[in-house]
């Protein structure tokens, strides 16, 4: 990769931990900002955005693709939650390797493999070949996260973390909104293969695009000095090469010493159990629940996770509000985790009414609720840890809330199979959500830096 040509620094700035940064350019001395930095945020929307396309094109695809590949519904479990072990598996080693070689080469690298794997998925020929695709797709995606939330924490300081963090979110809920309605166009068009093959290409694509364009903010030639002493401010985690070198990064075992985490932990696996079922289940039960047809799935599927977009937005700014009317930050995220969490139940109501509208608007609900809810999921690993360890802390609560992941597809497979509906598996994901709530609730104390070794 050819450096950006750079000059002898005119303004002091902190060595960073991103690869290929070696100087430092030269700050223009506007006093108008420059906004780079949501130009970062952009970067990580649209990466997350084609995140969740791949992971849900599957699901999408799926109830057409057994026509060819005669799948049982235990199969499809299977198929669905397959990406999930391998994603929830390499969470901490992909979180250890953010902190160690840095934002610019994880998430790039991440998102060429995971897109190499979507491409090869036009090569199954069976329950087997799909699952082992599944499994390698789960290993690419595993360090789009932690990444995310990684860049945030430099690129941006605390009082904008929520917008950003919701901005970058809603790229997921953006990525779950096209899957319905892209995937069953193409597929309806061309056939479920040409979905696979567009989607790679598209990732590969993305993946040159940060390469050539990520810096560290110290580092990036087109920040001038008032935006990086904007970045700077509001205890903003500095990227330098202090932090990670006199402490280990990957320390797991200090931040378990700690009941934040767990609560972090417990409460992050019950709101993905929740979100997984509109990852995974969702299309099959509009067809199989509700009798929608291919047209049908294509054009009201898409409710829920337009409404998950705006729960996004809405979480950033409802957080960044309240911190700027002077809430502390443990009553701002608890009452935004609270909150979201308790809304979400409401998935467990769809089973009370024979009204298709009403039960997707009802979905639509909680789907809202969950996005609102992640948006303040995903600061708390900036908010709580040290910089050094931001990495891993997003890599270890997203280690185990997908643990939670794999589990919600075979979960409510086996229920629907079992009852031959859907109305256990909603009830069951409703109180999960209360849970959810609980644990944010009553295991968080106080939001706030942890003392961990060495700092």
């Amino acid at each position: 990769m050819v450096e950006p040509s750079v000059r002898k620094p005119t303004t002091a700035s902190a060595p960073s931990t991103e690869t290929g940064d070696v100087e430092v350019p030269v700050r223009r001395a506007s006093g108008v900002r420059t906004k780079k930095r949501w130009v970062i945020a952009g970067f990580c929307f649209a990466g997350l955005a084609i995140n969740y396309v791949d992971r849900s094109a599957l699901s999408v695809a799926l109830p057409f693709m057994t026509e060819d590949f005669h799948l049982t519904p235990a199969e499809q479990g299977l198929i669905l939650s397959a990406f999930s072990w391998t994603y929830a598996l390499l969470q901490l080693p992909a979180g250890a390797l953010i902190d160690r070689f840095g934002t610019r080469v994880m998430f790039g690298a991440s998102v060429m493999l995971w897109s190499a794997f979507t491409l090869t998925t036009t090569l199954a020929s069976g329950f087997a070949s799909l699952l082992g695709f599944r499994l390698g797709l789960g290993v690419g995606e595993s360090g789009a996260y932690p990444s995310s939330a990684k860049a945030i924490s430099q690129w941006f300081p605390r009082q904008e973390r929520g917008r950003a963090t919701a901005f970058y979110d809603s790229g997921a809920r953006v990525g779950s909104a096209l899957a319905v309605p892209v995937v069953a166009a193409i597929t309806g068009l061309f056939g479920w293969q040409a979905v696979f093959v567009i989607m790679g290409t598209i990732g590969i694509l993305w993946a040159v695009g940060w390469w050539a364009y990520y810096r560290s903010p110290e580092k990036h030639p087109g920040v001038n000095a008032a935006e990086l002493s904007h970045i700077q401010a509001g205890n903003a985690a500095p990227s330098t090469a202090a932090t990670t070198t006199t402490v280990p990064a990957g320390r797991v075992r200090d931040l378990l010493r700690h009941r934040t985490v767990w609560g972090m932990f417990a409460g992050f696996s019950c709101l993905n159990f929740v979100v997984t079922f509109f990852l995974t289940w969702f299309p099959s039960y509009l067809v199989e629940e509700r009798g929608f047809d291919l047209l049908k799935l294509g054009f009201f599927g898409v409710i829920p996770g337009l409404t998950a977009i705006v729960g996004s937005w809405a979480g950033g700014a409802v957080g960044d509000a309240l911190l700027a009317r002077g809430w502390s930050l443990t009553r701002t995220r608890k009452t935004c985790l609270v909150s979201g969490m308790l809304t979400s139940s409401v998935i467990m109501a769809a089973v009370l009414t024979e009204a298709a509208w009403l039960a997707l608007a009802l979905l639509s609900l909680s789907y809202f609720a969950s996005a609102f809810t992640m948006v303040s999921v995903w600061c708390l690993p900036a908010d709580v840890a040290p910089e050094h360890q931001v990495g891993v802390l997003g890599g270890g609560q997203n280690f185990v809330a997908n643990v939670a992941s794999a589990v919600s597809p075979i979960v409510i497979g086996a229920l629907a199979g079992a009852t031959g509906s859907f109305v256990a598996p909603l009830i069951l994901t409703g109180a999960v959500a209360v849970l959810g709530a609980l644990s944010f609730g009553l295991v968080i104390r106080r939001v706030e830096t942890l003392h961990t070794s060495g700092t």
